[in-house]
């Protein structure tokens, strides 16, 4: 009988598995039986990534790239040790950072004098008593602000900017300005992917048969008032993914959406199918969007006439006449959206559902709704309702 050959794992494979369990919360028999993995193997990579994350490096080869510079250093000083010289030439061959100079002397410090390690390393000894001062000086609430802050940022995938963050994290009980806000990202390396304001064209073209009955007023007085809708597209690797949604103008809730290969008018009534059903099918309702064909058709006024929905058009090439729903689609590809599109049209979907569902409608601050959200500015709404009927 042949003797089984043990499998070996790189340390780039082990973080990436580890990384899917801890960073994005999947499960670790999901991830085990996708992998075909055994789950007491990946539940171990797991726990050792939180371990290397907090500082602390166990006896197993390490995954995360600072812990493998830092076992890398420890080798080097461990045999510079031996040979009972303080590791000057050789330690600038490492190309280490200040605080990886600092970690070393604090472990040198127990053979050789501060001074004489600070002169040998090339630092200040001010600026190493500094450190180790700070190191030793935790403060628990700041902690937790880093932790909560990361975590927003991670859910935002990195869309989430100074202003953003300080109304999430005041969501979720932590004060913060937007001053220590910027610190803190800045000392984590978190970088909003937001881009620059852009201007466009503009147009006074109506269309013959529809006015521009909305004439830009974006403030209804209540929800299912007014409608807007659009229609965009995304790259999928081999092909276009169009993407049609319906928000609702008083709080800019994303109320129907839907996908397709081709852009006709079958993927902006199913939109618009979704908003009507899943609202209730208000009555009294006004559906805007631009001249684009799939809303001027035949059977698309067709379903606006049967649930007795007013449609309104803006003026041809004037993005402005729709701005709340253009905003959108720059939110998604700004924020949540890769430069290069998705790999394939099922990802994007599930990408595109995960933003409306998960993050845009129900924690994503907007500047409109005084900081709220859309899926609270609703509540907000329907609760002050609520009570004033109550009164009367």
């Amino acid at each position: 009988m042949s003797k089984r050959t043990r499998l070996t794992y790189s340390p780039e494979f082990r973080l990436e598995v580890a990384q899917e369990i801890v960073d994005k919360g999947r499960s670790v028999r999901e991830v085990a039986e996708s992998l075909e993995l055994g789950k007491s193997t990946v539940d171990k990579w797991a726990r050792q990534l939180k371990e290397e994350r907090n500082g602390n490096l166990s006896s197993a080869m390490p995954m995360t790239p600072d812990q493998v510079k830092i076992r890398e250093l420890e080798r080097k000083i461990k045999r510079l040790e031996e040979d009972n010289t303080i590791p000057k030439k050789g330690f600038r061959s490492l190309d280490a950072g200040l605080a990886q100079r600092f970690a070393l002397i604090r472990e040198l410090s127990a053979y050789w004098g501060v001074e004489r390690l600070c002169k040998a390393f090339e630092v200040n000894r001010s600026s190493y008593r500094y450190w180790v001062e700070r190191h030793h000086e935790l403060d628990p609430k700041r902690l937790k602000l880093i932790s909560e802050l990361k975590r927003w940022f991670g859910k935002s995938c990195g869309s989430a900017g100074q202003r953003t963050l300080q109304v999430l994290l005041a969501d979720s009980g932590f004060k913060a300005s937007r001053w220590l806000i910027r610190k803190l990202m800045k000392e984590k390396g978190l970088v909003s992917r937001q881009i620059p304001s852009h201007r466009y064209a503009k147009a006074e073209k109506e269309h013959l048969g529809i006015p521009n009955l909305l004439d830009r007023n974006f403030k209804p007085d209540a929800p299912n008032r007014v409608w807007t809708g659009d229609v965009t597209y995304v790259w999928t690797g081999s092909k276009w993914l169009y993407l049609a949604v319906v928000i609702d103008l008083f709080a800019r809730r994303v109320v129907g959406w839907a996908t397709s290969k081709s852009p006709d008018s079958e993927l902006t009534k199913k939109a618009l199918r979704m908003a009507y059903e899943s609202r209730g099918k208000p009555k009294g309702l006004m559906f805007h969007s631009d001249q684009g064909c799939h809303y001027t058709s035949k059977t698309y006024r067709q379903l606006l006439w049967r649930f007795g929905i007013k449609q309104s058009l803006s003026r041809r090439g004037n993005c402005h006449d729709n701005a709340p729903t253009e905003r959108f689609f720059r939110s998604f590809k700004t924020e949540w959206m890769p430069r290069s599109g998705y790999q394939s049209f099922a990802v994007g979907v599930e990408a595109i559902n995960n933003y409306i569902i998960g993050y845009f409608n129900r924690y994503r601050p907007h500047q409109f709704n005084k900081g709220l959200s859309p899926q609270k500015a609703e509540a907000e709404c329907f609760k002050t309702y609520n009570e004033v009927a109550s009164f009367s």
